[in-house]
Parts: C-alpha cells; structure tokens; sequence
C-alpha cells in the first residue's frame, strides 16, 4: 500500500499505529510544519528561495513547500524537472547540476524551456551552448574553502577563482547571461562561512568585469539535528552583512534543503527482534536511515506501543536494519526505555532531509507507505 494509491491522513502517530498497526515502516510527513518553514524562509531570506529538490523529491512534500511559498526549485536532473512541471506548471526551475548529459540539456531547453544553468569548467559551457543557445543565464560556480559542514560539496565542484573568472568571460562574450553560484557544504554550522564565500565571489566578480544576473549563495542552511547551530536569521543577516560590505546590489537566490523539511518528516519503525541490547527494525541504512550514518546526524526517537508512548528508565540500545548485510546498523547507541520489545515501534524524528529519496530497496526492503498528518507534531523536543 502506498500513500499515493491511498492518500492516507491521520491526526498523530497514534492515529497510525492504532489504525495501521504497520509492521512495515511508514514514512510520516507533516505539511503544517512544511508550510511554516517555507513561510520563515521566504519572508526571512533576503532573495529568492530556490527549495534543493534532491533533498526531498516526494510530491507531497514539494506541494506543502509551494503552499508555503515556494515557487523557484532547484533541480539536477531531467527526472527532477518533470516532477516539478508536472506538480507545479508554473514554477521556475534552474539546472544546477554543474555536469550534465547532451539528452539532458537537451530535454530541460527544448522541452522544458528552462533558462539557469550553472557550470564549472569551460567544456560544459561548450556543451551547454552547443545545445541550449545563448538566450540564457549562466550560472559559474566557484570552489569555497571547506568550513563547519558536515558534507564538503566542492571537493566535487566549484571552479578556482581564476577559471571561474574567466568561465564568466567567455560566458559574456558569447553572448550570454551571467551570474556567480558557491555552496559552503550541507549543514554548515558557521554563518561566517557565507562572508568567506561572498568575499571570494566578489574577487571572482571584480576579476572577471562582466555584469552579474544574480548571486546564488547555495544552500548548507543548517537543521537542528540535536547539534548547537545558530539561528536561521544568523545565516540571514551574515548574508545581507556581507553583501553590503562586498558591493552586491543584485538578486540574491538561495537553495536550502535541508533547513527547509528536517523537521517535517519522521520515520515510524518497528522492533522485529530483541537480542539483549540489540534492537532489530524494518528500516536501516539501505533505506531511509542512511544519513543517521552518512552524516553521523543523531535524530531524536521515542519508542510507542499500542497504548502510546513508552516510558520507564532508558538504556542504550544498537540498532540493526533488516537487511541480510552486517553493515546495516546504526553506529550511534540509541537511549530507549530498557522495557522495550518485539512488536513495539520507534519512530525516528527530523528526517525530512535526505532520506526517503535516497532509499535503494536493496534486499527487497522499501518504504513504500507514505501518510500525512496534521498539525505541528509536538512529541519531540528538537
């Protein structure tokens, strides 16, 4: 059964373990508290918010950011697009993948008539005129130095700040748009990485003497995730700070992930065996728990029973997903209460980021329910 076949709906957690009692895992979405992150980051950013949809591509949470407020997306495949121009006809998509295949672009100029595209070398500018013209923005994306982030994105991408300056060049005389792009790394914990970022932008700017479209600043908004991040206006006013001090007076883009859907989003599994103080459930690095690993993130749990919440003094506990793979466990220990046994669930709070999307149904286990449930899920502490 999945939540696209059945468009299931529920009041709270118990409402499903009362009404499905699911011995497969259930993935849990909140479209109240999506709608309230998209609303605090439209009116707080100083720009244009682009949602990352790599980092939650379900429908249902793309239609709960829009209804919030989101209208610009940021996309990296064709599989992407379509998504978008399918759920949300009138939205904007920009292609900012740095790396793209010719069907591909060819798809998203032809068929999709997008206009942003971001590039890092000068043979995917080729490329990309080659086949989408010059009746386009291109987006340059330079290489920041790696900061307080979990995941360092310009190990993979980003050009040096002479190539990028000359990219911009060429870009120009070809006829083109352009404008400048950087990523500071997913879940970057220090605002003042954005000043480092938009000073390099700036010399990559000043270097290049071309006019910009725009300036994207990327993503990296930090979630919670039980680690002391500062606020989002923190990241906010470093933004505008640093664009006053720098001289950037044009649009600004965002493309937040992570900050966006963390919290709207849970995992509800169950225990299938107790071996001591091992726990084995239905979910697990193969499927939506992958970034309890990846990222060494430690969400908050709780463990429920059918007649609610379970309570009693808490142990540390090792957790095994259900695949036939000794790798499939969570390094972290998980402190449950010491009572807990087969048949009783443990839901998985914040993990609205990078989750359900990144599931590969490896050994034939695949989270295929999918329900919402209103209001703004008040049983965990984030």
């Amino acid at each position: 059964m999945t939540a696209l076949d059945s468009d299931l709906r529920f009041s709270s957690i118990a409402e499903v373990i009362e009404r499905l009692e699911p011995s497969y895992p259930v993935f849990c979405i909140f479209p109240d508290v999506l709608r309230a992150r998209a609303k605090a980051f439209v009116e707080g950013f100083p720009g244009t918010v682009l949602y990352a949809v790599k980092c939650n591509p379900h429908p249902y949470v793309l239609e709960a950011l829009a209804e919030g407020g989101i209208s610009h997306f940021d996309t990296a495949s064709i599989t992407e697009i379509a998504t978008i121009a399918r759920l949300m006809p009138e939205a904007r998509c920009y292609f900012n993948h740095p790396v793209k295949g010719r069907g591909a672009l060819d798809a998203a100029a032809k068929v999709y008539g997008l206009e942003d595209y971001v590039v890092d070398h000068a043979d995917e500018l080729d490329k990309l005129i080659s086949i989408a013209g010059t009746d386009i923005t291109v987006e340059v994306r330079i290489a920041t130095p790696k900061g307080k982030a979990v995941y360092d994105l310009s190990a993979k991408f980003g050009a040096t700040p002479d190539d990028a300056a000359a990219l911009l060049k060429e870009a120009r005389q070809r006829g083109c748009r352009t404008a400048l792009a950087f990523h500071v790394g997913s879940q970057c914990t220090d605002p003042s990485a954005f000043r480092v970022a938009i000073e390099l932008a700036a010399k990559v700017r000043d270097k290049a003497g071309v006019p910009l479209e725009y300036l994207d600043v990327g993503g990296g908004f930090p979630a919670i995730h039980k680690m002391n991040v500062p606020p989002l206006a923190d990241y906010f006013g470093a933004i505008a700070r640093a664009c006053d001090e720098f001289g950037f007076d044009i649009p600004l883009l965002a493309e937040p992930g992570r900050a966006l859907v963390a919290d709207g989003c849970s995992v509800l599994t169950q225990v299938h065996l107790r071996k001591g103080d091992d726990l084995y459930i239905n979910d697990g690095i193969y499927g939506c728990l992958s970034e309890i690993r990846d990222g060494d993130l430690d969400p908050p749990v709780r463990a429920v029973t059918r007649a609610g919440p379970l309570a009693g003094p808490t142990q540390p506990f090792r957790i095994f997903g259900p695949t036939c793979d000794s790798l499939d466990v969570l390094k972290l220990p998980f402190h449950l209460p010491e009572t807990i046994s087969e048949g009783d669930w443990i839901e998985f709070g914040q993990m609205g980021a990078y989750s359900i999307g990144m599931q590969t149904g490896f050994n034939g286990f695949i989270t295929d329910t999918i329900v919402r449930i209103a209001g703004m899920h008040e049983e965990f502490v984030y």
